[in-house]
């Protein structure tokens, strides 16, 4: 079992597993194709597997490991993949282990210092090191965000956790201690019902904090308030994807 750590996504394991969008298939080709070999990679800050399973499918071996056993519970079972309930800090994997090390949409949530000096000891020698993060999203369809925007930050915005503010500067300030690389450009787009889109705001980390406080669903007055704006139609909502790269010293 995990040691301690922020955990605001246990509670929404199933909704989270349901809901998240992934990250674009391509950015996966580029970390197999960047990567200095395709025998192992470390998805770290797993969930239920989001990253894991298209790595899976580029490498020989993936190594999963999330703090959260019940996010763990709803991870599929997929050939290649062992899944290991550990911090992030203390993975226990072998040493020089993989060639890759991904984290998708967790490295905020880290100790990044004592991170760090995990990667390196996981990692082999020019293993590449990818984070990613993805933020407030959007539709472009001005009344449609305008209510997505004040339900993000007027009515969630005091039950933000504090290190989610990384992910609002697009991991700008966060320590990344190796020489980065350039990426591409890779759009983070899915096509959502209403419904959808409300099971997604659900899995917020600032959710479960607002209702400890006591407070009042939020959502359906949210989602009754852009019901004639969305229509029955799925929608095309969009993400601004953040990809830091780099790797470790040969």
């Amino acid at each position: 079992m995990a040691d301690s750590f922020p955990d605001h996504f246990s509670a929404v394991a199933g909704s989270y597993a349901e809901f998240r969008p992934t990250v674009p298939d391509a950015l996966f080709d580029w970390i197999a194709a960047t990567a200095p070999a395709r025998r192992a990679a470390w998805d770290c800050g797993c969930g239920n597997g989001q990253a894991t399973i298209p790595l899976a499918l580029r490498f020989g071996r993936v190594a999963a490991t999330d703090a959260s056993i019940h996010q763990l519970r709803h991870a599929p079972r997929t050939a290649g993949v062992t899944w290991h309930c550990a911090t992030a800090e203390a993975s226990a994997l072998a040493p020089g282990l993989v060639d890759a090390v991904v984290i998708a949409q967790a490295l905020h949530w880290f100790d990044v210092a004592r991170f760090w000096e995990e990667v390196r000891r996981v990692g082999r020698p020019g293993a590449l090191v990818v984070a990613c993060t993805y933020g407030r999203f959007f539709t472009g369809v001005a009344a449609i965000d305008a209510v997505l925007h004040h339900l993000h930050d007027d009515v969630m915005g005091p039950f933000w956790p504090l290190n989610r503010g990384y992910v609002d500067t697009r991991y700008a300030t966060i320590p990344f201690p190796f020489a980065r690389l350039a990426v591409p450009e890779f759009p983070m787009t899915r096509q959502w019902s209403l419904a959808e889109l409300a099971g997604y705001v659900r899995t917020w980390s600032a959710t479960q904090r607002y209702f400890d406080a006591g407070l009042p669903d939020p959502f359906p007055a949210a989602m009754d308030a852009l019901g004639p704006r969305w229509g029955t139609e799925r929608r095309t909502v969009q993400w601004p994807l953040t990809v830091l790269a780099g790797r470790l010293p040969d």
